[in-house]
């Protein structure tokens, strides 16, 4: 696999500075929202018995939120369109980390289009402001071209302006 930089404008929209989030291995990922569990999760081979639990989007209080130590999912502000002959790999980025916190993704397949969400994990009380950068995300050169890409029930989640 080879690193894809630059990231181009079509592959990443609704950014909040282009010049400051485009990094020299990657893309800054900001927080849109952040988002608690309000529910056990299931998961099986097949899916036919998954069930994702209710999500409760949290306030933010004066411009920030601060969290205890738990896990919550953070959506991201920006639209990610990964190649078809690419992945998406979303890492931490070493500010969060070294304040108390992680961000877990999954793998980002060919062709997914969407405002992603990350898992983000927090160790110690930690404050993030809105549109603070916590993540970056990375693409790989696949060895062929996906002829599809992905089609999941994640492809296109969370564009709209209401929030899927």
């Amino acid at each position: 696999m080879v690193f894809l930089p630059p990231f181009s404008k079509n592959q990443i929209s609704e950014y909040i500075d282009y010049n400051k989030q485009s990094q020299i291995a990657g893309f800054d990922l900001t927080v849109k929202d952040i988002i608690a569990l309000e529910s056990d999760g299931v998961l099986d081979f097949d899916n036919s018995k998954r069930f994702v639990p209710d999500h409760k989007i949290i306030t933010p209080k004066d411009g920030k939120w601060i969290l205890e130590p738990g896990g919550y999912l953070t959506r991201y502000n920006e639209i990610i369109e990964v190649p078809l002959s690419a992945i998406g790999i979303v890492l931490p980025r070493s500010s969060l980390m070294r304040i108390g916190g992680t961000i877990c993704s999954a793998l980002w397949d060919p062709g997914y289009k969407g405002r992603g969400i990350g898992l983000l994990i927090v160790y110690t009380r930690i404050t993030i402001h809105q549109n603070a950068r916590i993540a970056q995300i990375i693409f790989l050169k696949t060895l062929e071209e996906s002829k599809n890409g992905y089609s999941g029930e994640y492809q296109n989640e969370n564009i709209s302006t209401e929030e899927d």
